[in-house]
């Protein structure tokens, strides 16, 4: 493959580098407090990202770059649900930014880089393009967690969410150096062909596997590895909370679909034993220990960590219909998701964070619409007909009974009625109870806008789940 080839199917993540270096140099020289400017440019060059990975969509899988990088349906589909996602994210962010006093250049610079991060994630087709895609986005947001300097809280989470990432990435570097010296290969399909073909137990295959999907359960918050999750998503600015509870969790699904779908698929019967009991216990975690907060920042941490325990289900099955179900649920996901912190940015006010349960109720007096937003988003979460939440979970655990761990599907249905009593916790204050005070909302007319369309998406998807179902069925058919 010629040079001019590799480079034109490179072309979103050098676009992204270079308009990413132009926010950087023109936020430096471009002194307004409002920073139109650098919103504007960052925007523009996720949209000019968005739009090379359409025009490029590429219909078989190609491997560039020394066998280190992938383009392949797969990739492509993620990448345009990240950039379109981390745009929705600008949209809800700028207004709180701006009350909050948090309007910084670097908010912009460090979420473009993150996104160039996990671009890398999403089409890594080695070891050590794996690693260096999850650093980027690492580095990136411990310092978005940081960003409010005068805050302890922050500064406090962005410690424990630096150090323990820290120990995760240390045990997932660990795990690629057991692998690398006993396959002697970082190329993800170089090494599922040298585990195929061996006979006999290595124990220091089944350690480097043991560390891997470590890292993995830490990136995505899974329990017994979840400690860091509720704390940074309460002690960081509703907006970086946002950003990293949607898009991230797409490039970690796109990590363990490389490493244990391409990589380490020989050893599925291993692996498979490890994810049922992160899964089940990420499930019953999440959603027991949800139901006692009175945060809803909090409360939507742990309910993360009973997604991720969803999300898993899927990986279980080992086989591409699986794969497809957990991509399906992972997009679902951050789409609800995204859609409830911006409910969260949209009723602060005046610099107080409307991050208490209490803040909602009686929304439905103050704004019957955006009550009837949340209400769509809540049932949603909560996996209710015939909301896309629903379709979600029902094709994780149809591949689940699929590949024979039915208690494994009955608990997942068990603890998603237990998960249902939270959200539906919220429905009830909104509609049932008193507001505490009727001060009106006030946000602009593109985060009213934009934040309505997220809500109405979730709803017609739910009429119709058979586009996006088909999608992932046929990107992770190659």
């Amino acid at each position: 493959m010629t040079l001019t080839t590799e480079l034109a199917l490179l072309a979103p993540e050098i676009a992204l580098l270079i308009m990413t270096s132009i926010v950087l140099v023109v936020d430096s020289l471009y002194d307004n407090p409002d920073r139109v400017l650098t919103y504007k440019l960052s925007q523009l060059a996720l949209i000019i990202t968005t739009g090379l990975v359409l025009l490029q969509f590429p219909e078989v899988s190609t491997h560039i770059m020394s066998g280190h990088f992938v383009s392949d349906p797969m990739s492509a589909i993620l990448k345009i649900v990240l950039g379109l996602m981390t745009l929705i994210v600008f949209f809800y962010s700028y207004d709180y930014l701006l009350e909050h006093e948090l309007l910084k250049g670097e908010y912009f610079i460090l979420m473009l880089f993150a996104v160039l991060g996990m671009q890398i994630m999403i089409s890594a087709n080695s070891l050590l393009t794996v690693y260096l895609g999850l650093e980027l986005l690492s580095l990136a947001l411990y310092a978005m967690v940081a960003m409010n300097r005068t805050s302890a809280v922050a500064t406090e989470a962005a410690m424990k969410y630096f150090v323990l990432g820290a120990l995760a990435s240390g045990m997932l570097l660990y795990g690629i150096s057991m692998l690398y010296g006993v396959s002697g290969t970082l190329e993800l399909p170089a090494l599922a062909t040298y585990l195929g073909a061996q006979t006999e137990a290595n124990l220091l295959l089944v350690f480097g596997l043991v560390f891997i999907v470590v890292g993995l359960a830490f990136k995505l918050g899974a329990v017994p590895f979840h400690m860091w999750v509720p704390d940074v998503y309460q002690g960081s600015p509703t907006s970086v909370t946002l950003f990293i509870g949607t898009a991230p969790k797409i490039a970690a699904f796109a990590m363990a679909i490389r490493l244990l779908a391409d990589g380490l698929q020989p050893l599925a019967g291993d692996w498979q034993g490890m994810l049922i009991v992160l899964a089940v216990l990420s499930m019953a975690g999440g959603n027991l220990i949800a139901i006692s907060q009175s945060n809803i920042k909090r409360m939507l941490a742990y309910s993360t960590i009973a997604h991720v325990g969803f999300l898993m289900l899927g990986l279980i099955s080992a086989n591409q219909t699986g794969y497809a179900s957990a991509m399906f649920y992972v997009i679902v996901y951050t789409l609800m998701s995204m859609g409830s912190f911006g409910m969260v940015i949209l009723l602060g006010r005046n610099g107080h964070e409307a991050d208490n349960l209490d803040d909602f109720k009686g929304l439905a007096e103050r704004s019957p619409w955006f009550a009837f937003i949340m209400l769509i988003l809540m049932f949603s979460m909560a996996g209710v007909p015939p909301f896309i939440g629903f379709w979600a979970k029902w094709f994780v655990i149809k591949e689940v009974i699929a590949a024979g761990h039915l208690w494994v599907a009955a608990l997942a249905v068990i603890f998603s009625v237990v998960g249902a009593y939270y959200y539906l916790r919220i429905v009830k204050l909104m509609f049932f109870d008193k507001p505490v005070q009727m001060t009106a909302i006030k946000s602009s007319q593109e985060m009213r806008m934009v934040l309505s369309l997220n809500g109405l998406a979730i709803l017609i998807l739910g009429f119709m789940p058979g586009f996006l179902m088909t999608l992932c069925i046929e990107a992770m058919g190659f």
